[in-house]
């Protein structure tokens, strides 16, 4: 058995480190090294850093529809995907003899795409998981093999998540991949009447909008955390929140700043006043809203209109 694993982020790392325990992976394909922070320092993928360690070949075409070559030499006899970032080929998908299957943080047709997490908080769903499938040409529409499910949690967020599924895919791959390999599977065709896609999120939709109710609000602050977080502006600097809670009432104007002693703030929004709890300044670290306002002149933000 040679097996190509091809993934980047920190959520399959799980999902390689278990099947390396148990397999031989002889290559592993993961996205080129990138500029990180603000000094822009070349990184490896996370996955990459897996694979050195355990003497695996990498392999990180910038373009894989144009650059596959590597992956037919070795001739694999089974692709395992996840998270990877990129479309696969055709020529690619059907060259192993077991075929290509991808391991994918939603309960397939639910959440296709590359945010499946973000979006299972933000669309307020309650029950995500984990898929395995065969994969095809186009974006997460292959035969459905396993799935396990997860009920989601009133607090959770997406690094909450992430760990949860994370691990939930490298346990759900370990109990699949036998029958994988002796042909036992099962194919079951997804339902495309009841498909939903999880779009990777655009920057401008990490902005808080205020006019929307607090739950909504409390949704995509949690659905952000703890990367990139949803964020406001306040004169002329964006800050971001990392935790907060609403308080139901009525309002005259949404996106008023709102102080109460020295200790609370909050932004009035649709049906009440979404406090914040945890901010992140702009240029700052993590803070409770307290020390945030021991910082600041309370009466010179008060009453002021955000994102503006």
């Amino acid at each position: 058995m040679k097996i190509v694993f091809m993934g980047t982020p920190l959520f399959a790392v799980p999902v390689l480190e278990s099947l390396i325990k148990d397999y031989k992976v002889v290559m592993v394909v993961t996205q080129p090294d990138k500029e990180v922070g603000r000094k822009r320092v070349i990184t490896p993928s996370l996955i990459k850093e897996v694979a050195l360690k355990n003497d695996i070949a990498v392999f990180q075409p910038k373009k894989i529809r144009e650059d596959y070559q590597e992956i037919m030499k070795v001739k694999p006899d089974l692709i395992i995907t996840c998270a990877y970032g990129q479309i696969i080929p055709k020529e690619v998908l059907e060259c192993p003899r077991l075929g290509c299957i991808n391991v994918h943080a939603s309960l397939l047709p639910r959440l296709r795409g590359g945010a499946p997490l973000q979006h299972a908080i933000m669309d307020g769903e309650k029950l995500s998981g984990v898929t395995i499938m065969y994969m095809d040409e186009h974006m997460d529409t292959g035969d459905i093999i396993s799935f396990k499910s997860y009920e989601l949690k009133k607090d959770e967020t997406y690094k909450s998540l992430h760990d949860t599924l994370s691990k939930m895919g490298a346990e759900l791959l370990r109990e699949t991949l036998p029958s994988i390999i002796n042909g036992t599977s099962k194919r079951i065709k997804q339902d495309e009447t009841q498909a939903t896609y999880a779009y990777t999120i655009k920057r401008e939709e990490e902005r808080i909008d205020f006019k929307q109710e607090g739950e909504q609000i409390d949704r995509l602050v949690r659905g952000l955390y703890d990367h990139p977080y949803a964020n406001f502006t306040l004169q002329g600097e964006e800050h971001k929140i990392v935790k907060g809670h609403l308080e139901k009432g009525s309002i005259k104007k949404v996106g008023k700043v709102v102080i109460e002693g020295k200790k609370k703030m909050g932004i009035s929004c649709a049906n009440g006043i979404y406090f914040i709890d945890i901010i992140k300044p702009f240029g700052k670290k993590e803070m409770d809203i307290g020390a945030f306002l021991n910082g600041v002149d309370g009466n010179k933000i008060k009453d002021l209109i955000v994102n503006e």
